[in-house]
């Protein structure tokens, strides 16, 4: 099964530069857990660069924005709304692009962090790059009162994204109105590599916002298989949003900034916390919390026919609305792991139940990383066995490849649990057209696995990453909406 989350923690509000991540993105491959399609692709490692997106006409320019908080009452919403008429409100009236963000930032506050990643293009940014550094996933619930108030907030989700994601100065606050920026990050806003990855859930489709007939074909609420514990406080919800970057300050600021620029408009449902941990030994791929390198098989993110044929919305697929196309259905799965009893079990059992070497990631029946398990000279088992993880995710027949995906792991780490038990595990993520040709079936190959007594997915949800932004004047959903 799929894996999970990770709670990052807050930042001072004096920039702290951290550790770079890593500037080669590692291949990433199925997390010892849940029906973790990780070993789900028999191509190599992906490059840390995403496809290179092209362009599309951008289209109209966006009708005239509104304010959510138009209509509060009380002194916090005067506040507000008194910013926002000197123009840098936190709500909805404060948009637009960064000033200059190239000529304002200060060279110094970037230190140590990572550039920018071109926030336009066909895609999202976030969906092909390797797993950076820190990672927050959350989901909302719409509060907005009709469909252009809906339009109102996906164009403020881009206005913020576009901003964050290329960094700048902040505009000065207006006379007795909150500050414009949260300060987290000093008084530059610095990309640090973030990317923002906006998505839609089947709860949108309802009689709410007249959306119903446009519903993404394959978009349903996530399936509870047999040995899921689904908590329906930390599942599903209207909205998912993915921020991902080089340090957990920017993405406590970026999560900041899109709340507070937001709030009226959606409300969060729950969130978890990710951290990716660099390679260890250098060179190879990062672990999970089982202690198994996490993520080595994966379709080539460099490959337009794989991607075309595994992961991105094709225009004119059969059933598919037409705005749907350059999407990408999402699974996040929240996997806890139970290191505890993990922890006390013998390397080799653990190793068979993966079908990898711990030390080096190897296939049992391979010598190298890279290495392609041969299950054709190993009918039986006797190597790696019939019940492995690995195994069971990509068998790697011509019957089972068009059930390959794009796995996206974290960790995460929420402390302890009421009992006193460790609260970790995995934030489990995955890219594909159809999420029950490929992600549905990787997991019904997964159920009952031995894997299964070690892990517990606990919550996450189905939605459709939207198409990208591809100019100043298109914004997510635009085709949805306009």
């Amino acid at each position: 099964m799929p894996s999970e989350p990770v709670p990052s923690e807050p930042v001072p509000s004096e920039p702290v530069p951290s550790e770079p991540v890593p500037s080669e993105p590692v291949p990433s491959e199925p997390v010892p857990s849940e029906p973790l399609p990780s070993d789900a692709v028999p191509s190599g490692a992906a490059p840390s660069q995403p496809l290179s997106s092209g362009s599309l006409s951008p289209g109209p320019r966006p009708p005239a924005r509104r304010s959510f908080l138009r209509g509060m009452a009380g002194g916090v919403a005067g506040g507000v709304l008194a910013g926002g008429a000197a123009g840098a409100a936190a709500g909805y009236a404060y948009h637009g692009d960064p000033q200059n963000p190239a000529a304002d930032a200060d060279e110094t506050a970037i230190v140590g962090r990572l550039p920018a990643v071109p926030f336009h293009g066909r895609y999202q940014a976030g969906i092909l790059p390797q797993p950076q550094r820190a990672t927050a996933v959350v989901s909302f619930d719409v509060t907005a009162a009709d469909r252009a108030a809906l339009t109102d907030l996906f164009q403020t989700v881009t206005d913020r994204a576009r901003f964050l994601t290329s960094g700048g100065t902040p505009p000065p606050a207006g006379i007795g109105g909150p500050p414009t920026d949260s300060g987290v990050l000093g008084p530059t806003v610095v990309p640090d590599g973030l990317t923002v990855t906006f998505g839609v859930g089947s709860t949108l489709f309802d009689d709410r916002y007249g959306l119903a007939s446009l519903r993404p074909a394959h978009l349903v609420p996530m399936t509870s298989f047999p040995n899921d514990d689904l908590d329906p406080a930390q599942s599903g919800g209207d909205l998912i949003l993915q921020l991902s970057a080089g340090n957990a300050d920017t993405v406590i600021h970026a999560l900041r900034d899109i709340a507070k620029s937001t709030r009226g408009g959606m409300q969060a449902n729950w969130r978890i916390d990710g951290f990716a941990s660099p390679a260890r030994p250098a060179g190879t791929v990062p672990r999970n919390l089982l202690g198994f390198m996490d993520g080595i098989a994966n379709p080539s993110v460099t490959s337009a026919a794989s991607m075309d044929s595994l992961v991105w919305v094709q225009r004119g697929a059969a059933g598919e609305p037409a705005w749907t196309a350059g999407g990408s259905y999402l699974v996040v799965r929240l996997i806890r792991m139970f290191v505890e009893f993990w922890d006390r079990v013998d390397v080799f059992e653990q190793e068979t139940m993966i079908g990898r070497r711990r030390d080096t990631g190897f296939p049992l029946d391979g010598a190298s990383l890279d290495a392609t398990p041969d299950y054709a000279a190993d009918p039986t088992g006797e190597v790696v066995p019939l019940t492995a993880h690995i195994r069971l995710a990509n068998p790697r027949t011509p019957s089972t490849a068009n059930s390959r995906l794009l796995r996206r792991a974290w960790n995460y780490d929420r402390g302890l649990d009421q009992v006193g038990d460790l609260d970790m595990g995995l934030v489990f993520t995955c890219y594909q057209q159809d999420i029950g040709r490929q992600f549905e079936t990787v997991q019904r190959r997964l159920l009952d696995e031995p894997l299964v007594d070690y892990i517990s997915p606990f919550g996450g949800g189905y939605f459709l990453a939207l198409p990208g932004v591809t100019g100043p004047s298109d914004y997510y959903g635009r085709a949805l909406l306009f």
